[in-house]
């Protein structure tokens, strides 16, 4: 049971850690932050099914993600204005 190991979910985190730098936008490091998160607990030896693992990883990740947005996202009132298309030159 590969799921039921630490070091999978960690090395998960790192590869997604690493496109985050690759493509940035604050999707990837959310759901490292997941991994990463799921990694440590199975490391300090909690033991649950594969679906408590993927509701868990899947919790944490949308959080990870509403936090990473809320913090690096558009300030308030900060507004995108387009003002000319980039294709009429």
């Amino acid at each position: 049971m590969m799921w039921m190991m630490w070091w999978p979910w960690v090395a998960g985190a790192v590869v997604l850690a690493i496109l985050e730098v690759l493509a940035p936008g604050y999707v990837f490091l959310g759901f490292a932050l997941g991994a990463a998160v799921i990694g440590g607990l199975l490391a300090l030896g909690l033991s649950v099914s594969l679906a408590v693992l993927a509701l868990i990883f899947a919790l944490v990740s949308l959080v990870a993600w509403l936090v990473l947005r809320k913090v690096f996202g558009i300030r308030e009132g900060q507004i995108k204005i387009w003002d000319r298309d980039i294709n009429e030159d």
